[in-house]
C-alpha cells in the first residue's frame, strides 16, 4: 500500500501566508520561507503554496518567493496561483516548483491540461477543484471561489482526470476552515471513481479527521493549513497516531 501524504498549504497573499474560514475572513499565518523550512525539517510529505489572489487580480504567481521557499525545501512542492499558459508552468518548475496546481485558468480553457501533461509530464499537473454543496449539488467555482461555474465536481474532476492530470486536489468550499472535518462522501465517490490520486482539502481540525478521510474518505493525502500553522496539530505527533491507527504513512 502507497503510503498516505500530509501535506501543508501555504496560502499567500500580498507576500504574507493567511489563512480564513470558507474562503473569506483571513488572517495571516506567518512568513511562507520559514514556514515552508519548518515543515519541511517536521516531516511533511509535501508542501502547496498558493498564491490565493493571483487569478482575481491578474496577474503572476510571485516568482521569486517562490524560488525563495524553494531552496528551504528537501520535499516535493506544488505551486498555484495565476497558471494560464505553459510559460507560466515552465517559469515557476524553473524556480523550483516540482508540481503546478491549475484551478480557474483549466476550468476556462480545459485543453490546458492536456497540453501541460504533454509537454511536462502527467506528474507535474495538478488540478485544484474548489467546489460548494448547494441544492444542485457539488458546484465548481473560480478565482478564489468567488465565481460559480456550471461544472460539477464529479464531472469536472472525471475530465480532468482523462485529460491528464497527474492528481486532483479537492478543497470543499463548505468544510473551509471550519475544522469538523473533511468533505469524506464527497471525497470517496471521487477517489472510487478517478484512476488518479486525490488529495482531501477543507475540514481538517482534529487528527481524527486525518484518519477518517483516508479511511472513509479514500483519500491519498490531506491538505491542511491552520491547524498546522497555529500549532493545533504537529506533523511528527500526527503520523505517529496515524500510524498507530494502521494507516501507512511515511516516518522521519
Amino acid at each position: 500500500m502507497l503510503a498516505k501524504r500530509i501535506i501543508p498549504c501555504l496560502d499567500v497573499k500580498d507576500g504574507m501566508t493567511v489563512k480564513g474560514t470558507n474562503f473569506v475572513n483571513l488572517r495571516e499565518a506567518g512568513d511562507p520561507v520559514e514556514l515552508g523550512r519548518a515543515y519541511s525539517e517536521q516531516g511533511a510529505d509535501e508542501l502547496v503554496f498558493l498564491d490565493i489572489t493571483a487569478s482575481h487580480e491578474g496577474r503572476k504567481t510571485f516568482t521569486d518567493m517562490v524560488g525563495r521557499v524553494a531552496e528551504t525545501l528537501s520535499i516535493p512542492f506544488t505551486v498555484g496561483g495565476g497558471v494560464n499558459e505553459l510559460r507560466d508552468v515552465d517559469r515557476l518548475l524553473n524556480a523550483g516548483a516540482d508540481k503546478v496546481s491549475l484551478n480557474s485558468a483549466a476550468l476556462r480553457r480545459p485543453e490546458l491540461i492536456d497540453e501541460i501533461a504533454r509537454h511536462f509530464g502527467s506528474q507535474v499537473c495538478v488540478v485544484a477543484i474548489d467546489a460548494k454543496m448547494d441544492e444542485n449539488g457539488w458546484t465548481c467555482y473560480m478565482n478564489g471561489g468567488r465565481i460559480p461555474t456550471e461544472k460539477s465536481l464529479f464531472d469536472w474532476a472525471r475530465e480532468a482526470n482523462d485529460r491528464g492530470a497527474g492528481e486532483i486536489l479537492f478543497t470543499s468550499m463548505n468544510h473551509d476552515g471550519v475544522k469538523t472535518g473533511f468533505a469524506n462522501d464527497a471525497l470517496a465517490r471521487l477517489a472510487d471513481g478517478l484512476t488518479i490520486p486525490v488529495i482531501a482539502s477543507g475540514g481538517a481540525g482534529a487528527r481524527e479527521h486525518f484518519r477518517d478521510t483516508f479511511t472513509l474518505g479514500h483519500a491519498d493525502a490531506a491538505l491542511a493549513a491552520s491547524v498546522f500553522h497555529f500549532g493545533e496539530i504537529k506533523i511528527p505527533e500526527l503520523k505517529e497516531y496515524l500510524k498507530g491507527e494502521g494507516i501507512s504513512v511515511r516516518l522521519s
